[in-house]
């Protein structure tokens, strides 16, 4: 099975995407496919749900659909890291602009655990 891996991105631009600043507000999420030699064998764009208000913010219902093995973001409530941590998904820092940066960073094990929430005031 390859390994799929999810970031939320600003456009749909596939590997070329830049990353969105956060997960939940991300307008969509690059679904990266990795196959067994750990080349990208797939990628396509979904776009985030539609939440009240205009804003972004049903990310946990699409992406756990997407049945990912990793996302990959800046930052995410400290709910949203357990809530993934919790069904197997492991959730790691982004420190690169673009999908394909990303990527490359992680093939290169250059990547930490995401471990703490976002200090936004509206993440509990």
């Amino acid at each position: 099975m390859p390994n799929r891996i999810v970031i939320p991105t600003a456009s749909q631009d596939g590997l070329n995407s830049y990353l969105a600043e956060h997960f939940g507000r991300a307008p969509y999420f690059a679904v990266v496919e990795l196959n067994d030699n750990g080349e990208v064998a797939n990628v396509k764009t979904v776009a985030n749900l539609p939440h009240g208000t205009g804003r972004m913010g049903q990310p946990h219902e699409v992406v756990l659909g997407l049945k990912p093995k990793v996302i990959i973001a800046y930052g995410m409530g400290r709910r949203g890291i357990a809530s993934f941590q919790s069904v197997g998904i492991a959730v790691l820092q982004a420190n690169a602009n673009t999908v394909n940066e990303v990527i490359a960073a992680y093939k290169e094990n250059r990547l930490q655990e995401l471990t703490e929430g976002c200090h936004d005031a509206r993440h509990p």
